[in-house]
């Protein structure tokens, strides 16, 4: 390596100039790297949501802190009995969570407390239950659903803004599903509020998680 005699200073060389700058391009390329992948599966596959309100208690309470599976959608459809994050279809800058009740195609009639589900493939109605619930409320509806449409409910029916209000949810306004409860620390869980429905004539179960 060439050296300057007076100042006593190595003088850089082309090679070592060269070496510095790919050092530079290299962590610079790390970074953005790093970036692509973080904002990533923060847009596309899972994002923080923060529950505000009381229309989910006692399934979720005001202030819960969730991690939202915006992934599995995409390569399957929603379930009834599915707890997902969606747009609010009068204000998609606002954010809801609820329960789905019904599915493309059905017909759903309320009443009282009773939900009795008509499946768009024509057989027997079958009439849910729901053990999530603590507080029920009267309703007297019937709706009948599109191809695309699905009728949410929030598990608090007497404080929730859902189906029953401002109608049917388009598939389109479903961001994902709560896949991890991470505070309050004592009530951490795996796919919380989970529940699935089998459908017998006239009567339906459900188990929760």
């Amino acid at each position: 390596m060439a050296t300057n005699m007076e100042s006593g200073k190595e003088t850089p060389t082309r090679d070592t100039e060269d070496q510095k700058k790919g050092g530079i391009l290299e962590t610079l390329r790390f970074i953005v790297i790093s970036l692509v992948l973080v904002f990533g599966i923060r847009y596309f596959i899972a994002q923080p949501f923060i529950v505000s309100g009381e229309s989910m208690v006692p399934t979720f309470e005001n202030g819960e802190y969730l991690i939202v599976d915006e992934l599995s959608y995409r390569f399957e459809q929603p379930s009834r009995g599915d707890v997902i994050i969606m747009r609010y279809p009068l204000d998609t800058k606002k954010y809801f969570i609820k329960r789905i009740i019904g599915l493309p195609g059905e017909t759903l009639s309320f009443e009282g407390t009773k939900i009795t589900v008509t499946p768009a493939n024509g057989e027997n109605p079958i009439v849910l239950s729901e053990p999530y619930l603590q507080n029920e409320k009267n309703d007297y509806i019937d709706v009948t659903l599109s191809d695309h449409e699905y009728y949410v409910l929030g598990d608090n029916r007497p404080a929730s803004s859902d189906s029953r209000r401002w109608g049917p949810l388009p598939e389109g306004d479903i961001i994902g599903r709560p896949l991890v409860r991470l505070f309050p620390l004592n009530r951490i869980s795996w796919l919380p509020g989970e529940a699935r429905y089998t459908t017998q004539t006239q009567s339906a179960t459900a188990t929760t998680q």
